[in-house]
This record gives structure tokens, sequence and C-alpha cells, in this order.
């Protein structure tokens, strides 16, 4: 008998010898969910910068336009101040007059403002604020009434419309102040709230308010999202 490559040869007889028992395989069984869960690649999280959809770009526009538009709106109010309400004391031509007393009554009530603007003329019928003149026990007091005669080089005859005798003062142009351009009933109410602290918070509130939906709006376009990609 002769082995040759594990079979055994016998004489007019061929007999198969395996090594092996039948029906095994030499590799060791794995089970098919752990070899799914090897082959799954593991996620990892990683923040990154993604761009807004579609209507960021639309959102941002109408953004820059709010701002463009405000600040057109504050160009146009510091340019209508500068031209029209500027306070003399600052170089403008306005000036504001807190009525007091009942000689310019019945349109004249104490407690009103009249805002005066200074003129390159007065007229008979102007109602214009004027500086008694030097030389007066009163000089520097600032009256209101209307011009009722006289002229800029002799002086204005001015008298009260509540009055029956004109005032013993007679205003140059270097003394009045300015005519009557707009009168606001019960300005007095108006100044006592521009003093208040109502208004200090009310502005402050406000400044609150826009800072906090300008700021939201930053943090909208700018906040990085995270998203899950293969490690």
């Amino acid at each position: 008998m002769k082995l040759i490559g594990g079979m055994a040869l016998a004489a007019g007889a061929v007999t198969l010898v395996s090594s092996r028992p039948l029906g095994l395989r030499v590799a060791e069984a794995v089970e098919p969910e752990q070899a799914r869960e090897e082959e799954r690649p593991a996620l990892t999280l990683v923040p990154t910068f993604v761009p807004e959809p579609k209507a960021q770009p639309a959102r941002s526009t109408l953004h820059r336009v709010a701002n463009a538009l405000g600040l057109l709106l504050t160009i146009a109010v510091v340019v209508l101040w500068a031209l029209f309400l500027r306070p003399q004391s600052l170089g403008g031509p306005a000036s504001y007059v807190l009525v007091s007393g009942r000689s310019m009554l019945p349109r004249y009530h104490t407690g009103d403002l009249v805002l005066v603007e200074r003129q390159s003329s007065y007229h008979v019928g102007d109602v214009i604020a004027y500086h008694v003149p030097k030389g007066d026990p009163m000089a520097g007091a600032q009256v209101i009434h209307r011009i009722v005669g006289g002229d800029a080089t002799h002086g204005f005859v001015v008298q009260g419309d509540n009055r029956t005798a004109p005032d013993v003062w007679r205003p140059t142009a270097q003394d009045i102040v300015g005519a009557k351009a707009l009168r606001i009933p019960n300005g007095v109410l108006v100044l006592q709230f521009l003093r208040s602290p109502l208004l200090l918070g009310l502005l402050a509130a406000c400044f609150v308010f826009v800072r906090v939906l300008t700021r939201g709006s930053e943090d909208e376009l700018e906040f990085p999202k995270t998203v899950s990609v293969p490690a």
C-alpha cells in the first residue's frame, strides 16, 4: 500500500481518505450582523459653515436696503434741522419762545411754544419776538408782540393783540430775534416731556430693541451649523 496526496492505494481498489471531516470548511464562521457592522463606516460630527438656502440672499438684500433707507432718513432729518430748526446759538436761523401772559389773546396762550426765524426784513402784521433794547431797566427781556407800524431804521411800533396801547419800546432789526414761523399749542408740555426721565427710558428701550433685532439678523447669517460626514 502506498500513500499519495492523502489517498491510500490498495491493490485493485482506490479508497479516498480525507484528513479533515467531510462537510466542514477551514475558515471560521462569521455572523452576518457582525460582518455588516464591521463594514459600516463610522460617522463623526464635524462643525462646518453651510451656506443658507436661496432665502439668504433675499434676507441680506432686505437688510442692506433697510440700512440704506435708515441712513437716508437720518441724513434728511439732520439737513432739515440744520436749515430750519437749528438754534441761533448754534449759528442757525431759529429760536424758540414760550408765551407767558394774556397780551396776545385770543390766539396765543400761556404755555404755547412759538418757533421764530430770523428774516431779512420785517413788515407790519408780523408777529415778532424781540429783546428789550439796551438802556432800559428791562433790557434783554424777550417779548412776543405784533408789528403795527414803524420801520427797521427808526424802530418798529409793536403791540399785543389783547392790548389797547403799543409797547413803550421801539425795537430795531438788531433787537428782533425773528418772526413767527410755527406755533405749538401747549408746547410747554413738550418741553417738560423732553426733560423728563421717561423720554430717556424710552430712547434707551428703543436702542436696545433695535440692537437685539440687528444682532439676531447677524446671528442667522453667521451661526455655524453641525452636519454629519463620514470619517
